[in-house]
């Protein structure tokens, strides 16, 4: 397939707008994390784990996937250029959210002894679920008005938003948590849900879209497309919210709070941190991807133009934390969270593998295809779950790391398998060997790790860096010109 250089530097631009809004964002949720660490422990933020994967379970439970299936709806009417039928689309997408929101607050609130009960084998947190519904409904009404930005392609709002919203969470955090210590956890996430709520609604104002809400009728027929495809993604993303909310159930029970806490740590780093840098990639590449759905051949092109970008971005900074990963967590938290090391080392592999299945995934739902995307994200949490137990039982927190990395090897090769017959996919050559030598350098670098004691794994593992960013850079270099857009770069700065 011929490559076309001003579509690579499309994605290239793309995720350099967002990602460096992005990178501050993630600069935020750091220092917020390192206050956790300090002030609150391996226990509070066990705690905090449980508590949000209780919430956000929920409003997957409640919320019926339509945020999620609306940015399809949204970029497509989008492309129309119909404002009527935008204000349309948003005016039902918001009014349902009001509904389902309202519904599962109430839920949240009646049965939050229940809740507490299978979350943290007491009652003693049923207060505190009973304030979390009001985040609860503040999360969805917020999340609905992002997938409005996402739709139209507002990339800029989303990332001011994101931001913003990141910066007073931890102005309002940090003291809560000073002063209150654990107790500060739920305040903390009540203010800021309410923060993020009125940052969003502001930006949302901005587009001077006159919804309003709508009767029961008008919204459902208005609204059946996007609770059609979205019921189908909330029972996707309620297992897969599941299965992370009772793995942090399961190790509180065979293990500690504390051990939940350094899990949390964990996958803070790997699916919080690294999240951005996805979130950034694909911000652009869903509508566009869902824009093209209709044309296979143009859609495979997207899907290996972004595969390629996604690897070549993202590895750098993926061996950076492989061979820096000790000071890196000492840095993110303290010392008494380096049991967690071994847990992120392996699942840090894992993320290249996810790197490269990423923009295979969204096709399914690009398509509209949520049978696919249903049984595969179905079948991909159960391999998951039960890798999760196995490890954890087996080889505790560095378990939890191994099985993160095996069940994101069988996605990869799920996915690929998937868009291969049903859509006639086919990799690049060029794809291909440049995820070889990526994946061969990964694997070099936590050999390092591993087989080297320190300073000299620093010094062995610098030089895997120092070939990774190397190689990344002329790799970009083919696709976008890049040293050509540096150079003009620096001229026009001189």
């Amino acid at each position: 397939m011929k490559r076309n250089e001003s579509s690579y530097l499309d994605v290239f631009k793309s995720t350099s707008l967002f990602g460096s809004l992005q990178l501050l964002t993630m600069i935020v949720a750091i220092v917020r994390s390192k206050f956790v660490a300090v002030l609150l422990g391996p226990e509070g933020m066990g705690i905090n784990g449980l508590l949000s994967s209780s919430t956000s379970l929920i409003m997957a439970f409640a919320n019926l996937g339509i945020s999620r299936s609306a940015v399809k709806n949204i970029a497509v009417t989008s492309k129309d250029g119909s404002n009527k039928k935008i204000v349309n689309v948003a005016s039902a997408l918001i009014s349902m959210t009001w509904v389902l929101g309202l519904f599962s607050a109430l839920l949240t609130f009646i049965f939050s002894g229940f809740l507490s009960e299978v979350s943290f084998g007491t009652d003693e947190f049923s207060f505190a679920f009973k304030w979390l519904s009001i985040s609860i409904l503040l999360s969805q009404l917020a999340t609905s008005y992002e997938a409005v930005f996402r739709g139209m392609h507002k990339i800029s709002m989303i990332a001011a938003a994101t931001l913003k919203g990141s910066l007073l969470g931890l102005f309002i955090s940090v003291p809560i948590y000073y002063v209150y210590g654990v107790e500060g956890l739920v305040p903390s996430i009540v203010l800021s849900s309410l923060l993020i709520y009125l940052i969003n609604f502001y930006y949302y104002r901005k587009l001077n879209i006159r919804t309003s809400f709508l009767p029961t009728a008008p919204m459902v027929t208005e609204g059946k497309d996007m609770l059609r495809m979205g019921i189908i993604l909330s029972i996707s993303s309620v297992c897969i919210l599941a299965e992370s909310h009772y793995v942090r159930v399961f190790v509180r029970a065979y293990g500690s709070l504390e051990d939940v806490g350094f899990f949390n740590a964990g996958i803070a780093i790997i699916n919080t941190y690294f999240g951005l840098f996805f979130a950034s990639i694909t911000m652009d590449y869903y509508p566009k991807l869902a824009a093209a759905a209709s044309d296979n051949l143009k859609a495979i092109k997207l899907m290996i133009e972004q595969s390629e970008m996604t690897i070549l971005i993202i590895a750098p900074f993926l061996v950076l934390f492989l061979v820096f990963i000790r000071p890196i967590v000492i840095i993110l938290y303290s010392e008494e969270f380096l049991p967690l090391v071994e847990l992120v080392l392996w699942a840090s592999v894992g993320m290249f593998f996810k790197a490269a299945s990423y923009a295979l995934g969204v096709i399914f739902i690009s398509k509209g295809d949520v049978k696919t995307l249903f049984w595969s994200e179905i079948v991909s949490t159960c391999v998951l779950f039960g890798l999760n137990l196995l490890g954890y039982l087996y080889y505790g927190l560095e378990g939890l790391g191994i099985s993160f990395m095996l069940s994101n090897i069988y996605v990869y090769l799920q996915n690929y398998l998937l868009v291969k017959y049903r859509y006639d996919f086919c990799y690049s050559i060029d794809f291909l060997k440049l995820f070889s030598v990526i994946l061969f350098l990964g694997l070099l670098a936590i050999l390092s790790v591993k087989l080297f004691a320190t300073p000299y794994n620093f010094v062995y593992g610098g030089c895997v860096l120092t070939i990774t960013i190397y190689y990344c850079l002329i790799q970009l270099d083919k696709r976008i010109n890049l040293f050509h857009i540096l150079q003009a770069f620096i001229n026009k700065r001189n």
